[in-house]
């Protein structure tokens, strides 16, 4: 086809050579079918606690409509910066150190738009979430993966991070909680990479959306130790702790100018976040703690349960830190991480995602998650283990 009559010869290059999301292509697959159980999209089945739900008609009724601060409701940003205080030891100045985004992923955009230049370095782990390198790619910056392995947790090892970092490097981008692994980092683990973002004159992007649901005692957030809190953002949101996913509601908090630089690029495009979203997630955080804990203890329960039924069935399995994700490995089936997914999707009607979607040293594994009713989670396992026993 001659490429001047073409429609694609609008569609800027750096665009058109991304990948579609591994995950988005392989669950139009799956609405394809019937009857099938999923254990592959990253969403709570719970629904969002009522109190939050009635806040949000609340605002509503009040006419709480029009738009808030291009950095967002000073009330929640106060409240954001209390609750980052008491919970992760970072302590932020809700007026410059402090932006409501429209979720992590707008938040992260924002973030990596505004530090990035052509032709610089973002050192990342893998496994990781499936936009991190894109996004990168958009800044036309360089992305830089360091793998992770499942001997060491899934834990990023700073010896193979000095093996990647070069003149280059400009930013650290972690997700802890992962995504997904569901690895966690210890406060030792983290004193040891905050000691390399140190050493090496890098900014930290700390993506802790998964932080709420830790299976291990918590610690500090990494952008909260000494030397880091100039050269630290950390983004986290509602989504995932309060079952809020369609409200599209969270915050970056850190450096003051990189706030501020976030902030020129948010005004120019989304101007702010929902004031009704941003209401909710007030109550969310001014009353929502027992209901959050509610739904991480039943995470917890029910990774106890599919992580003990992974290895029972011959597929190891690490037991995660955090998040609602398992990553077992199935090499030992001779399929790949493609095959395994498709096969069990048409023979046993049950969805994983290939681990090979979150990067090529996920290839032998296949991310399965929990955030779903036990009872489908047991349904799954038995079809699962008939799958590998056939």
């Amino acid at each position: 086809m001659n490429d001047s009559k073409s429609p694609r010869k609008w569609i800027a290059e750096h665009i058109a050579a991304l990948p579609k999301s591994g995950i988005r292509d392989f669950f139009e697959l799956v609405n394809s079918m019937d009857d099938v159980i999923s254990l592959g999209i990253g969403e709570p089945d719970f629904a969002t606690p009522w109190h939050i739900r009635e806040a949000t008609i609340y605002a509503l009724k009040q006419g709480y409509t029009s738009y808030t601060s291009n950095l967002g409701d000073l009330r929640l940003r106060k409240e954001v910066c209390k609750y980052a205080a008491a919970n992760f030891a970072l302590n932020c100045d809700p007026e410059q150190e402090c932006i409501i985004t429209v979720g992590v992923s707008e938040g992260l955009d924002l973030l990596l738009r505004a530090v990035l230049n052509p032709g610089d370095e973002v050192l990342y782990h893998e496994p990781c979430y499936v936009s991190y390198a894109p996004g990168i790619r958009m800044t036309h910056a360089r992305p830089v993966p360091v793998q992770t392995y499942e001997k060491h947790d899934f834990v990023l090892q700073v010896e193979h991070l000095e093996e990647k970092v070069s003149p280059r490097s400009k930013v650290l981008l972690l997700n802890y909680p992962n995504n997904p692994t569901g690895a966690g980092l210890t406060l030792a683990d983290k004193q040891k990479l905050a000691d390399f973002v140190i050493r090496h004159d890098l900014l930290l992007i700390s993506d802790e959306i998964y932080e709420e649901l830790n299976y291990i005692p918590r610690s500090p957030s990494i952008a909260s130790l000494p030397g880091m809190h100039e050269r630290s953002v950390v983004l986290n949101g509602f989504s995932k702790a309060y079952a809020m996913t369609g409200y599209r509601i969270a915050y970056a908090l850190g450096n003051a100018a990189i706030i501020d630089a976030m902030m020129k690029i948010h005004q120019y495009s989304m101007l702010c976040a929902s004031s009704i979203a941003q209401a909710a997630a007030l109550e969310a955080l001014r009353h929502g703690a027992s209901q959050r804990e509610q739904m991480r203890q039943e995470y917890e329960q029910r990774r106890n349960l599919i992580v003990r039924r992974f290895n029972q069935m011959g597929l190891n399995c690490f037991t995660p830190r955090g998040a609602f994700y398992v990553f077992p490995c199935i090499s030992s089936s001779g399929l790949s991480s493609q095959e395994f997914a498709t096969r069990l999707l048409h023979e046993k009607k049950v969805a994983l995602v290939p681990g090979s979607a979150f990067g090529a040293c996920g290839e032998g594994f296949v991310r399965c998650s929990y955030a779903t009713s036990m009872q489908d989670i047991e349904t799954a396992l038995q079809r699962i283990g008939e799958f590998i026993g056939g």
